[in-house]
């Protein structure tokens, strides 16, 4: 009876929105994302901290993200919450630079945006995409970071493409080693960084990337979820 009682508290106990084992050995509902082939892929595996799944991240002079394909209605459950963890920034990044878009870690929303509401250039671009990598691209993005160097509150492009949208939460090492807590109104965020309607998320990623910049990191991530601006993370 005892065993029973102990097993149902533990039960009850456990965070609603953890990560879970899969049978690959990476997070449940997630899935390797390695853009190109010709990187080393950074290394991802769930372990246990005080009795929780994180996902760690150990990245050398690789890249690849950890990605959920996750509707969310922005008008219902706007704010994202995480908590993240680094050993130490990336020293050489700068995220002004292509050869410098590095991160210890940063956590992805991705937006479903029509492409009759985004910029004709844009939408060739993606359209080109969508054709050389085959598969569906999401057509707008927000990069939230943990930078190196750049002020929190930093909003810049991406070096890559101003269909995503960095955003710096975490910089230096003030924090590192340490789980740093996060809670982002993204509908906000997305209005403050793109034109026209709130679209659909569809899907969230996670990643720790060295490959520009030929160096390492390491670092540690909680499952991101989505509240009401009422509610308050877990």
């Amino acid at each position: 009876m005892k065993v029973v009682l102990a097993m149902m508290l533990m039960a009850a106990s456990a965070p609603a929105f953890a990560f879970t084992l899969g049978e690959d050995g990476l997070p449940k509902g997630w899935g390797l994302f390695q853009p190109n082939q010709k990187v080393a892929p950074t290394q991802y595996r769930l372990q246990q901290e005080n009795a929780q799944w994180v996902v760690h991240a150990v990245a050398k002079s690789s890249m690849a993200g950890l990605i959920s394909a996750m509707p969310v209605d922005l008008n219902k459950t706007p704010v994202l919450c995480w908590s993240w963890r680094i050993k130490s920034v990336v020293t050489n990044a700068d995220l002004s630079t292509k050869a410098g878009d590095d991160y210890a870690a940063r956590v992805y929303v991705l937006f479903d945006v029509p492409l009759n509401q985004i910029p004709f250039a844009d939408r060739v671009k993606v359209r080109l995409a969508k054709t050389f990598y085959g598969a569906e691209l999401p057509t707008a993005a927000i990069n939230y970071v943990w930078d190196n160097k750049h002020p929190i509150g930093t909003v810049a492009p991406n070096s890559y493409t101003d269909r995503t949208r960095m955003m710096v939460l975490q910089s230096g090492n003030a924090q590192a080693g340490k789980w740093v807590k996060q809670a982002r109104n993204v509908a906000s965020d997305y209005r403050a960084m793109f034109s026209g309607p709130l679209p659909l998320v569809t899907g969230l990623a996670i990643a720790t990337d060295t490959d520009n910049t030929n160096s390492s990191a390491e670092a540690w991530y909680s499952k991101p979820f989505f509240v009401s601006d009422q509610a308050q993370c877990q």
